[in-house]
This record gives structure tokens, sequence and C-alpha cells, in this order.
């Protein structure tokens, strides 16, 4: 399945974007998340140390305000909907 044009123009512009910071894409979006949120705890799921890894130099990357303007620009292209988990386990948070 391809990632809709929305999602590839997100993508590529974190590529940029990383390419700019010395990182990886999944840095920039951890970046992104603190940069908006300093009190939020990014959780990626990985299974392989290395990832994990990567995913912690994420906190390093200093982003500027053009780079948060862009990337804040992208993704409001998409427009979040339904649950966040299915029916079954929805029940189980609700209790």
């Amino acid at each position: 399945m391809r990632p809709s044009r929305p999602a590839r123009g997100l993508v590529q512009l974190l590529q940029r974007v990383a390419a700019r910071h010395g990182a990886t894409p999944g840095q920039v979006a951890i970046a992104w998340i603190l940069a908006g949120h300093p009190h939020a705890v990014p959780i990626p799921g990985t299974s392989r140390v290395e990832r994990l890894e990567e995913n912690t130099g994420g906190a390093g990357v200093t982003l500027t305000a053009a780079d948060l303007g862009e990337i804040q620009e992208a993704a409001s292209a998409f427009e979040l909907t339904g649950d966040r988990y299915p029916e079954a386990m929805q029940r189980l948070i609700n209790r």
C-alpha cells in the first residue's frame, strides 16, 4: 500500500529537514513532538536496540521556527478521524 499524497509529502519534508540537521526522519518527528509538547513522552515501538538508540537521538535535535512551521503546515493536511483503539480494547480502557 502506497502512502497518500499528503503522507508522501510529509515524509519527504521530514527527510529534507533531517538532512539539514544531520538526523533521521524519525528523530525529526520525535523532536517535533517534543518541541510542541515538552512534557510529552513519545514512545516509538521497536524491537531493535539500534532503533531505540536512534530514537533517543531525537531529543537532541533542535528544530528551528522555520522547520516547525514547515512540518506543522504539512501535518495540517491530515484530518484525524476514528477511534484510537478498536472497540473491544476501548471497552477495556473505559472501565
